[in-house]
């Protein structure tokens, strides 16, 4: 015992020294109920802990952690505790021993307690995590590439490092979930043929993963989120797991596929009835500000009355508690959400004044995008606005943000930029993308209209940087090399100074690129409505016109069930508009299961929005009972049209009295003309006469109308067809003075709804007489003797009387 003692001393004495329990230290770390259990036996043992301990005192730590309800703090109480920094210092020490598992475990585990990027343990971790990447195994890879997306180091050498790693390894993967990992940490720094490799790889494994994948079900379209690809055949395969799992969705991931969806542009009708029901099942669930506010965001612009009206009330009782943040997200919902709640917009608008200084540029964007949809007034907080924005503007160098800045200011009540400002703008000219451009200029547009109305003498300078704009625009087009690039920078443009000065241009790109077109990127079912849309609003026929047609049809048939109501009834409005009538999606359409689960998603849209779809409808109802009769569909709006109809005919303007008067003395009185009228199937004409055989005006009844007044409307069933009632050889004609808005751009080719409305009164027995706005007041016909004329020849077949 004694030459023991004398060859081993250390042993010895470690011996001597070990707890009183001889259980191995792992299993009593495993049986510790609570931290402090943990932290005890940490002090008790720091002298003699190994690598493998070590990692398990981090992952039981974290067990801990994610059982508690108070997270935030008790994040806060262990990052403080003294046997945690023993735990760092302990780890530091024994770097070098840990395994790789183990140690991108215990960087994973530091950082969700809020340890510092720049702690020397983290730091340590991370060097020694890049000098054995080359070997870490798939899972570990993700694990460590999830670490420092944490610490947004989404552009570092190192995650370019990690994606060069799975570029050279993607055919040997076959574990999806950490794929999914690494393809959203390494997703803003890969080529798009890279891209393209990943969603194909995705497509292969995807039939591996359990279907109740959740997590990676929605790590697949953050990634498709974050690379700006609506792939939609790996978009519906993840829907189909979200919705196969609707019972165990919780209310941050329902919020976060929300999110993406909407980012996508991605509709689901089942989603959003299912997150529907879920979130409505879980108002009573929170009490707290943080949790209730993201489900008002949520559940806000999806819900009935009866639900936004108990969200509000709630909302408005914790208003007092929300931070600057939760202000600014609950501002956001309710612009969704169209309220008019002004007692709740004030109480909000107040929180947001007070941290106005706290907001970045971003933010204050949304806040005056907000403030002024709901109509909220407040000199003060405006005044504020314009000062915050316009000290950002002075020193902030990158253009999306410079871009944000200059739009936000152009909202404002009384908008104004110096000359200081307008320099900003053109000094990062040169670094805009389309997009930006186009901000920029309808801002620009919206400061000339404004200087316009009250005489300011600014305007010569912007009508310079309108040029430069346009400079720089024609620039990128003809530089643009890549097709997703330029529809990327596309596909948001609002207003109409592209369509002004780039159309030409930007026809000439697309022609340019029109080989990088195929059949992934177009004809997918969901794809089908935007292929179509064009030659439906420019009313032009496609090449090869009904196989391009019975193409799209074919792809879109066994989807029929499956897209969204309001899709399928926008794509059925816009074929009608090209003559096409597929009698699979018009049945598809008028059922009534199809019209209930429309109705359904009625009630989850904005009111614009549900209008919109509505008259969409009444539209295609319309066409088909007009020009597919043998389909024998029934007309069935009738009380919809009355309702919309008789709000909008009250009055003539100044230039239709005065048409209404020339009209008047060409056919003889006031009584052989009538205006604003309401045909079957509730068309609206801007004029009629009739003519008999002999082309002699016929008189109406006596309206007994005061000039500028319309007369009452009397409403009976409207689908008589017209030219019924007219004596024989008796012609009816429609005189519509189209604005330029009814032609496409700088020629005078009719667009696809004025088309169709000339189709249709001539199926209703009018002669059409359509005349362009841009012709009536054209300089030939500048005096009234030209336009007398002029009617003369298009009602008549004659010129001079």
């Amino acid at each position: 015992m004694l030459r023991l003692r004398a060859v081993c001393p250390f042993s010895w004495r470690m011996f001597q020294f070990r707890p009183y329990s001889c259980e191995p230290l792992i299993s009593q770390m495993n049986k510790c109920t609570d931290e402090e259990q943990l932290f005890d036996l940490i002090e008790k043992n720091k002298a003699i802990l190994s690598e493998k301990q070590l990692g398990c005192g981090f992952n039981i730590l974290w067990q801990f952690q994610k059982q508690k309800t108070s997270s935030l703090k008790n994040v806060e109480c262990i990052r403080n505790h003294p046997q945690f920094l023993t735990l760092l210092n302990l780890t530091t020490s024994k770097m070098e021993f840990l395994k790789d598992s183990t140690l991108v475990n215990v960087l994973y585990i530091t950082q969700k307690f809020a340890v510092e990027a720049h702690d020397p343990l983290v730091e340590a971790l991370v060097t020694e995590a890049w000098r054995r990447m080359e070997r870490f195994d798939i899972d570990v890879l993700s694990k460590f590439s999830s670490c420092l997306a944490d610490q947004h180091l989404y552009f570092s050498p190192l995650m370019g490092k990690i994606a060069d790693i799975v570029n050279r390894n993607l055919e040997a993967i076959q574990d999806l979930r950490s794929l999914s990992v690494l393809m959203v940490s390494i997703s803003s720094l890969i080529s798009q043929r890279f891209q393209e490799q990943l969603v194909n790889k995705t497509e292969l494994l995807f039939d591996s993963i359990d279907s109740s994948q959740v997590i990676i079900a929605r790590r697949i379209v953050q990634f498709l989120r974050n690379i700006k690809y609506s792939y939609y055949p790996l978009l519906e395969r993840c829907n189909k797991v979200f919705l196969s799992n609707a019972n165990h969705l919780d209310l941050e991931s329902i919020s976060k596929i929300l999110t993406l969806y909407h980012s996508l542009q991605f509709h689901s009708f089942e989603f959003i009835i299912m997150a529907k029901k879920r979130l409505t099942e879980m108002i009573p669930l929170f009490s707290q500000p943080a949790s209730f506010v993201k489900l008002f965001v949520a559940l806000g612009p999806l819900a009935g009355p009866e639900e936004k009206k108990q969200l509000k009330s709630t909302i408005l009782l914790m208003s007092e508690e929300l931070t600057s943040q939760q202000a600014l997200a609950v501002m956001g919902a309710m612009e969704e959400m169209e309220s008019r709640n002004s007692h709740l917009i004030k109480r909000i608008a107040s929180i947001l004044h007070k941290n106005l200084d706290n907001y970045k540029p971003v933010e204050l964007l949304k806040i005056t995008q907000a403030l002024i949809f709901l109509h909220f007034r407040s000199k003060e907080l405006f005044v504020k606005l314009q000062e915050l924005l316009l000290s950002y503007l002075k020193i902030s160098v990158i253009p999306s943000e410079i871009c944000i800045l200059v739009c936000a200011i152009s909202m404002l009540p009384s908008p104004h930029l110096d000359e200081a400002g307008i320099s900003r703008i053109e000094a990062v000219l040169p670094q805009c993308d389309l997009s930006d451009l186009n901000s920029f200029a309808t801002s620009v547009l919206r400061w000339i209209e404004y200087d316009h109305m009250y005489l300011d003498s600014n305007t010569g300078k912007q009508l310079k940087l309108l040029q430069k704009l346009d400079h720089y625009a024609h620039q990128r087009l003809q530089n643009c090399s890549d097709l997703n690039l330029l529809w990327e920078e596309l596909r948001s443009l609002k207003g109409d100074w592209f369509a002004d000065s780039l159309l030409e241009e930007t026809v000439a790109t697309l022609q340019r690129l029109m080989d990088e077109i195929n059949y992934i990127n177009v004809i997918h079912p969901f794809a089908v409505l935007a292929v179509i849309l064009p030659f439906s609003i420019l009313n032009y026929d496609p090449p090869q016109r009904d196989e391009f047609f019975g193409t799209c049809i074919q792809h879109l048939n066994s989807y029929l069930g499956l897209l969204d109501p309001l899709k399928l009834v926008f794509l059925g409005f816009s074929l009608a508009t090209l003559q096409y009538f597929p009698e699979d999606l018009l049945k598809a359409i008028f059922n009534i299961k199809f019209l209930a689960r429309l109705d359904s998603q009625l009630e989850l849209l904005c009111s614009s929005l549900n209008m919109r779809v509505q008259f969409r409808l009444m539209e295609l109802n319309r066409a088909v009972c007009l020009e597919c009769p043998e389909y024998q569909i029934p007309w069935f709006h009738d009380r919809f049209c009355q309702q919309q109809y008789s709000k909008d005919i009250s009055s003539m303007n100044g230039a239709q009295q005065q048409i209404y008067k020339m009209l008047a003395e060409v056919l003889g009185g006031i009584n052989f003309v009538k205006a604003s009228v309401l045909t079957p199937y509730y068309h609206t004409i801007g004029f009629e006469c009739i003519l008999d055989k002999r082309k002699k005006p016929l008189p109406y009844e006596s309206h007994n109308i005061t000039l500028g007044k319309l007369p009452e409307m009397h409403w009976e069933s409207n689908t008589q067809i017209v030219g019924s009632r007219l004596p024989p050889g008796a012609e009816r004609i429609a005189l519509e003075f189209l604005d330029p808005r009814a032609f496409c751009r700088n020629i005078p080719h009719l667009k696809g709804k004025s088309a169709m409305k000339k189709r249709h009164l001539e199926i209703l027995g009018y002669r059409v007489i359509q005349i362009p706005l841009f012709e009536w007041n054209s300089m030939a016909l500048s005096t009234k003797d030209a336009r007398m004329d002029y009617l003369r020849e298009h009602i008549f077949g004659e010129g001079k009387s």
